[in-house]
């Protein structure tokens, strides 16, 4: 459960925070994890659509930086994901039940580039309106390592790009930089944000890793449980068993 303080912080700015929110044994399992998945080289291949790449800004050359989907690879990532605790704290936000969309593990190693400022939302036919994502970070994310920065109180402005069905990153003049907040979390800690809270990362030009795990959520009124329509039309490579 949540407060009436958090629950409205959450509706006027579009993002919140909660600090230790998990305890620290189940977070050294999840970084156990993150450290097995990454040694998957029968996984982390260009062929493989589940697979992301982000140019290295001091070298040019492309790296490995994130996992879509991942919880059908990393039991601890999935048991995260469907946490009583977590869904408990999206049903206060929502008011009702939450339903998984999406998941992610983006790892951002040292030197990795940012992704410039956008809104989650996509204007796809029946993409929920509902759709805001849970930041579990597996590091400490500061500004150093390119931490997400969210910028409050545009989400009640709806989609800030055309709703034509395509990714677009936004203009900074549609926004004022000096009310970015730096989302800098410690492992345990939660971030919430919404599909039309604008947010944007730097390049992580610190020498430390910055992984999160990236949960999407809808309404269960705004579509029901979608997530596996969502990668249905992904042809990702079958873990192995």
């Amino acid at each position: 459960a949540l407060t009436d303080q958090q629950r409205n912080f959450y509706r006027e700015q579009g993002y919140l925070v909660l600090r230790n929110f998990f305890p620290a044994d189940l977070m050294a399992e999840a970084s156990a994890e993150a450290d097995a998945l990454l040694r998957r080289q029968d996984l982390i291949a260009v062929a493989n659509l589940r697979c992301r790449w982000q140019p290295n800004v001091h070298t040019g050359a492309r790296e490995f930086e994130t996992f879509d989907p991942v919880i059908d690879l990393g039991l601890v990532c999935r048991r995260i994901a469907h946490d009583g605790r977590l869904l408990a704290a999206l049903a206060a936000l929502y008011g009702e039940e939450a339903c998984l969309f999406k998941d992610k593990l983006i790892f951002k190693p040292p030197g990795v580039k940012g992704y410039g400022l956008h809104q989650d939302w996509i204007g796809w036919p029946g993409f929920p309106r509902s759709f805001l994502t849970v930041l579990v970070p597996f590091d400490r994310a500061d500004a150093d390592n390119g931490c997400t920065i969210v910028f409050p109180g545009y989400h009640k402005e709806g989609s800030l790009s055309p709703e034509d069905g395509h990714y677009h990153e936004l203009s900074r003049e549609l926004i004022d930089e000096s009310l970015g907040v730096p989302l800098e979390l410690e492992p345990g800690d939660l971030a919430f944000f919404g599909g039309f809270t604008p947010h944007c990362s730097a390049p992580n030009r610190s020498d430390r890793w910055r992984r999160q795990l990236y949960l999407s959520y809808n309404k269960v009124s705004d579509g029901g449980h979608q997530r596996a329509r969502h990668y249905d039309c992904l042809l990702y490579t079958s873990p192995s068993p």
